[in-house]
């Protein structure tokens, strides 16, 4: 389901009250946690957080006039998701989130980067807003950069996550 809202406030207010308060929840730790320089909007027909064209002039690879994405919450029609782009750019990140996830006991129902749940109680809100935390604007923009220029090809790494592939020296 892609909204049309042109706003943040406009999105949130199409939503019916329990899923409006749970967006709200989540939107609200990554407020608290994001680093100076991203911004919030929407994105894609969802509430988007990424790094502007004042901060990265190329945009993103896929559609350079449209920001960076760094994260993104949406309302779909069987669940709400929060996807988190640093994860997916950093098998470290994604290995210490997992780890994190684990810890709390709660069920994690994860795709590359989108972490789907029906409710607020079904997500560790106290992760969500360290992963956030712990991938500063610049740290974020290389990891970008570095999956444009590998073509974005990862590979099994020892501790169990995934690394970029290199090109082979001669």
């Amino acid at each position: 389901m892609i909204s049309k809202a042109k706003t943040v406030k406009e999105y949130l207010s199409g939503l019916p009250e329990d899923r409006r308060a749970a967006i709200q929840a989540v939107r609200e730790v990554i407020l608290k946690n994001l680093d100076k320089g991203f911004e919030e909007g929407m994105q894609y027909g969802m509430i988007g957080y990424y790094v502007p064209h004042s901060v990265y002039p190329p945009g993103y690879h896929c559609d350079p006039k449209q920001p960076v994405p760094f994260a993104c919450l949406a309302s779909q029609k069987n669940h709400m998701t929060v996807s988190l782009m640093c994860l997916y750019g950093s098998p470290r990140h994604e290995a210490w989130f997992r780890q994190e996830w684990a810890k709390t006991g709660k069920k994690l129902d994860m795709g590359k980067a989108c972490i789907r749940f029906k409710k607020i109680e079904d997500l560790p809100l106290d992760v969500i807003g360290k992963a956030v935390a712990r991938v500063p604007l610049k740290e974020f923009i290389g990891y970008y950069e570095t999956a444009i220029k590998s073509g974005g090809k990862r590979e099994a790494s020892s501790t169990g996550g995934a690394k970029k592939k290199g090109k082979a020296k001669a």
